[in-house]
């Protein structure tokens, strides 16, 4: 597939060097993204650090289960 990069307002084509780059630069943000795609996911679920240090002064052990649970549903790859 030919791509194109915008050059003072002209579509110029890019050079074979370009798209190679381009492509190195496509391939490593998309193996960025899936490393890290189970972040998002348990910071949500994890709650405020406030509530998780109240919860661990009230009982660490219900915290532990609960902290490894959202570990096994959201696992790094």
């Amino acid at each position: 597939m030919t791509r194109f990069k915008n050059l003072n307002g002209i579509n110029v084509q890019l050079t074979e060097a370009e798209e190679t780059q381009r492509d190195a630069d496509e391939a490593n943000a998309l193996a960025e993204q899936q490393a890290n795609a189970h972040k998002a996911p348990r910071r949500n679920e994890y709650g405020e650090i406030g509530d998780q240090l109240d919860e661990i002064f009230k009982d660490i052990d219900a915290w532990k289960v609960r902290i490894q649970t959202i570990k096994d549903k959201y696992p790094k790859e």
